[in-house]
């Protein structure tokens, strides 16, 4: 009965193992490297600013960061990579390229973690009033050479501002020539759509347009599935994004937290998990919204604790906007580059093996490395050390006659840092 049990805890860790989340995150960063005779350099200081993204991004660790009103400069893009999204030497997002087809006056980026994910293309959807982007990634799963991997395209879209019946218009013109856009590029993809839309309510004909398409298959789901009269209303209190201020220094828009403008939608791919990427239920939320501050700062009474105190001031501090995130989960296997801390640095193979498991593994110091290899009842069926120098080594393990099927190989290090990957014989 225990080796039974032991089995079963096994295959289950085994699943962990095997599926990774990945976190988006979407953020208007208020005119980010921008000075108006409003927001200046004293009350939106591209320096204090970089601190603020900084803390937030490493308080959320986004795979896919993507971000509305940054200055159209590419040399702001790039101090906004350097500064803020990698800050302290790190190297882990890159940028997608800058394109624009509207005024450059402010625009939309997209940051991604490159060991998880790999830029495709961009294009622009639409450029009315403003340039709607679209992102197509892919997944560095372990069947990447055979062409299968997971594929999710990110639209980043920021609609018109204000509340006039004209304002709305041109909301829904904007949503509506973004959906002929993906209607034309075809149906059948993980479509996510995300950004700030400055709509006021579920009945406005812009988010109609994204959640009620003439084409069905094309229609976008909203996570948290709350239609309704969103402004200036207290039962939507706990998903409210705008504004962090009840008053203001003159940049950020005040009023306090009253106003839901920012939105990730999915599409149905994604909601029901049709190409290998599927909404994790539960997880899409605005990052420092506690439910409690309805008409109020985010860090007016009472405390909000929803966040750590560095990240509220943060919050507060760079945007009049909160940051939304949301967990895709992906059947694949992140095995053509696997980027650690610690020991190893990187761990590469290739995955199924036959009867030699090659492995490339890169340490920063010389280490001592111990592989373990166990059945799916815990019975171990193959080790082997090796000392490894600094810098790349590359192994060859014979496993000749283990019997074909699926196994946990782990591999631990002289400072203790344990990775356990998913192996499969055949």
């Amino acid at each position: 009965m225990n080796k039974i049990l032991l089995c079963i805890i096994l295959i289950a860790s085994l699943n962990l193992f095997s599926q990774d989340t990945l976190t988006f995150m979407q953020y208007n960063l208020l005119n980010y490297g921008n000075y108006t005779d409003y927001c200046t350099s004293l009350n939106n200081n591209i320096e204090d600013k970089d601190q603020y993204i900084s803390t937030i991004v490493q308080y959320v660790q986004p795979d896919v960061f993507t971000v509305n009103e940054v200055a159209g400069s590419e040399a702001i893009h790039q101090h906004l990579l350097d500064q803020a999204v990698n800050a302290d030497g790190s190297d882990k997002y890159k940028m997608a390229n800058f394109i624009h087809i509207a005024s450059p006056y402010l625009v939309n980026l997209l940051f991604y973690d490159h060991h998880k994910l790999t830029l495709h293309s961009h294009v622009i959807a639409q450029s009315l009033i403003r340039d709607v982007d679209v992102y197509r990634l892919y997944y560095n799963s372990n069947d990447l050479e055979s062409g299968d991997t997971a594929f999710v395209v990110c639209v980043v879209a920021h609609l018109k501002a204000g509340n006039t019946s004209a304002d709305a218009d041109k909301r829904n013109t904007m949503a509506q020539n973004t959906m002929t856009f993906l209607e034309n590029e075809g149906d059948d993809e993980n479509y996510q759509l995300s950004g700030d839309f400055n709509v006021y309510t579920s009945s406005e004909e812009a988010y109609q347009t994204f959640t009620q398409y003439s084409n069905a298959s094309l229609r976008f789901s909203d996570p948290i599935d709350k239609p309704g009269a969103w402004n200036n209303n207290s039962a939507f209190a706990a998903y409210h994004t705008q504004s962090t201020h009840s008053t203001s220094s003159g940049c950020p828009s005040t009023g306090g937290m009253d106003d839901r403008f920012d939105f990730i939608l999915m599409s149905n791919n994604l909601k029901f998990g049709v190409k290998h990427l599927t909404y994790v239920p539960g997880s899409y939320h605005a990052v420092g919204q506690d439910g409690l501050h309805f008409n109020k700062d985010i860090t007016a009474s009472p405390t909000n604790a929803s966040v750590p105190p560095d990240v509220l001031t943060a919050l507060f501090g760079n945007s009049d906007h909160l940051p939304v995130t949301l967990k895709l989960a992906v059947d694949k296997t992140l095995g053509i580059s696997d980027w650690l801390a610690g020991d190893f640095q990187d761990i590469r193979f290739i995955n199924p093996v036959s009867s030699i498991i090659r492995l490339t593994i890169t340490t920063a110091e010389p280490t001592r490395l111990y592989v373990d290899l166990f059945n799916l009842c815990g019975k171990e069926v193959f080790k082997h050390t090796e000392n490894l120098i600094s810098g790349q080594n590359q192994l060859d393990l014979h496993v000749e006659g283990i019997p074909a099927g699926m196994y946990l190989m782990k591999m631990n290090g002289e400072n203790k840092q344990t990775v356990t990957r998913k192996l499969v014989i055949n």
